[in-house]
Order: C-alpha cells, then sequence, then structure tokens
C-alpha cells in the first residue's frame, strides 16, 4: 500500500501542485510578439522517424504562417535525456521540443538521476498520436492477439519479446505479470534491431512504434496482430486495437507534441498551439503523411496535452506499482 501511495503521489503530484504543468487561468495578458526570430523545434528522435517526419511538415507550414524559419535539429538518444537536456539548457522561447511523451514519462523508474524537472517542460500543444503494434514473426502459428496469449500460456518460458525502456517496456511487462504470463524479456537499445530479430524469430513478439515495424511488415516477414492505441490505425483499418481484442490494460497511445520553457505564457502557448491545429487542418498532405508513417492526426491545446500527459504518467505509475519497481529520484 505504501509503494501504491507513493506512486500516487508521483503522478498525481502535478496535477495538485501543478508543478509546472500550467493550466490556463481566467485572466490572460496580452500575447507577447512571438515569433521575432529563428523558432528551432528539438527532435528526441533521428531524422527519418515518424515525429521527425511530422515536424518538419510542421516546421514548413508554420514558417510560412509565423514569417520566420522554423528549423529541425534532431538529438536522438541517452532515452530522449539527450533533447530534453538541450531544450532545458537553451532557456529561450523560440526554441521547443518536440518529442514522444514516452521518451521521459518513465524515467522517475529507470534513472537515478535526471538533468531536468518536469516542471522545465510545459505542454503547448499535442500534435500526433504514434500507433504503437504488437507484431510477431511470420513463421509463428497465430493470427491473431488471442491466438498469441493462448501460445504464451500453453508454452511458459519459451517466447521471448523484445524490450524498450521506457512507457511502452513498463506497461507490457505490467500486462503480462497481470496476466501471469510467462515471456522473456530481451533488451535492445535500437528498435530497429529489435525490428529485424523479430523477423528471423531471434525474439517471437515486439511491442513497437509501427514506423518501425512497418518495413518489415511490408516485407512479408512479420504479422501485425493489434494495436495499443485507443483507436484503430488509419493505415490498418482491419487491425484490431487491443482492447477489441479482450486486453484494455494493454491500450496506451503514443502521444506526440510540442513543449515549451516554463517561463512561456500561457497565452502564447494556447496561440502556438491554435496555429498548429489551422496548419495541420489546412493542409491534407500533412494528415496523408502522417497516416503513412503510422501517426494518427490529433492536434489538441496546452490543457489537453497536459491532461492526456497526467493521464499517462498515472498508468505508468500504476504499471511501476504493480511491478514493485520503486521511483529511483
Amino acid at each position: 500500500m505504501t509503494i501504491r501511495r507513493s506512486f500516487l503521489a508521483v503522478a498525481l503530484g502535478g496535477a495538485v501542485s501543478l508543478a509546472g504543468w500550467a493550466t490556463p487561468s481566467s485572466a490572460q495578458p496580452a500575447i507577447p510578439a512571438w515569433p521575432t526570430r529563428t523558432v528551432k523545434f528539438i527532435v528526441s528522435l533521428g531524422a527519418g522517424s515518424g515525429t521527425d517526419i511530422g515536424g518538419r511538415l510542421l516546421a514548413d507550414r508554420l514558417a510560412k504562417k509565423w514569417g520566420q524559419p522554423v528549423v529541425i535539429e534532431n538529438r536522438p538518444g541517452g532515452d530522449g535525456i539527450v533533447a530534453i537536456n538541450a531544450f532545458v539548457s537553451a532557456k529561450d522561447d523560440h526554441i521547443l521540443l518536440l518529442s514522444p511523451t514516452s521518451a521521459f514519462i518513465a524515467h522517475p523508474w529507470v534513472h537515478n538521476s535526471v538533468p531536468y524537472k518536469p516542471s522545465d517542460l510545459a505542454p503547448i500543444a499535442r500534435v500526433s498520436n504514434t500507433i504503437i503494434g504488437i507484431t510477431v514473426p511470420k513463421t509463428m502459428p497465430v493470427n491473431s492477439f488471442a491466438e498469441l496469449v493462448a501460445l504464451a500460456k500453453k508454452k511458459p518460458g519459451e517466447l521471448n519479446w523484445a524490450g524498450i525502456t521506457g512507457a511502452l517496456d513498463f506497461n507490457f511487462s505490467a500486462w503480462l505479470k497481470d496476466n501471469h504470463i510467462d515471456m522473456k524479456k530481451v533488451p535492445y537499445r535500437n528498435p530497429v534491431e529489435a525490428a529485424n530479430d523479430l523477423a528471423t524469430n531471434r525474439v517471437q513478439v515486439y511491442e513497437s512504434a509501427l514506423a518501425i515495424a512497418q518495413p518489415q511488415i511490408q516485407a512479408g516477414n512479420i504479422k501485425l496482430l493489434a494495436v495499443v492505441n485507443t483507436e484503430r490505425a488509419p493505415i490498418y483499418p482491419d487491425v484490431p486495437t487491443v482492447a477489441e481484442a479482450g486486453q484494455p490494460a494493454l491500450t496506451i497511445d503514443g502521444l506526440v507534441g510540442l513543449f515549451g520553457p516554463p517561463t512561456m505564457p500561457m497565452a502564447l502557448r494556447e496561440k502556438i498551439a491554435a496555429d498548429v491545429k489551422n496548419v495541420m487542418e489546412g493542409d491534407p498532405i500533412i494528415k496523408d503523411r502522417l497516416t503513412a508513417t503510422g501517426q494518427m492526426f490529433n492536434p489538441g491545446g496546452p490543457e489537453e496535452f497536459h491532461k492526456s500527459i497526467e493521464s499517462q504518467r498515472a498508468l505508468i505509475a500504476k504499471n511501476a506499482a504493480d511491478l514493485g519497481i520503486k521511483t529511483k529520484y
């Protein structure tokens, strides 16, 4: 009970004190002139990732709307810490962070310390949801998620799953424990390497961004059994969600969005969010490209984004409590 209470405090502490995740107030100051110079998006993933592709499309359209250049700087690595540290250290309201929340949401349970505080990341705009899929080798004799669960229970300890440190790892580990499924974890640092090993049956199950798995899916080497998002993937409309497959506890959306420094006024954050939504909704090419790269169009303002993050944070705190893992800082 003590562990669960402490985790709930970590998960919801920001909701009580706002911990820097400011929400709109009734009285707002005038919106400052912004941008007045080049805007930079620091992206926590590498070039060619779904987040990077979406960020470049967004940067191009926003540059035209704002009349100022918008550039992308990729800072992958370190479980998202490299990009976050670069963003926080800049202390510049023209340098924003574009990142999946899964890049940092599990940090308190994974790292002994990090060079930032949650309050350093002020949510500006939800941009999209990364589609997360459950995939298996083509040669595995299962064609549905229910069949995979049955096989795993029939052969305890004989199947391996590829794990990448972070929110998805916690969620899948807790689900395995709650369902009394004995499946061995094989840790990976490189998600593409995990997808390649899945294709050759070196590992048997992989939960990952669809963009990572898609080349092997399209090559016919692996099978997509379900997506863990709340909605089906537009690019694979016949593939069910895990909730539809009878496993709602595995549901988690891959939130991607923009963050600014905590000193950025809420009125400005709301304006940027409105501009993001305006350019995304006004250009069908963005939606088409997001869909093609395994993402879902899902713009939202700072308050919506904040609530989505806190909901996800509470989920990961519960997962950690179920696994008996304490926060490290």
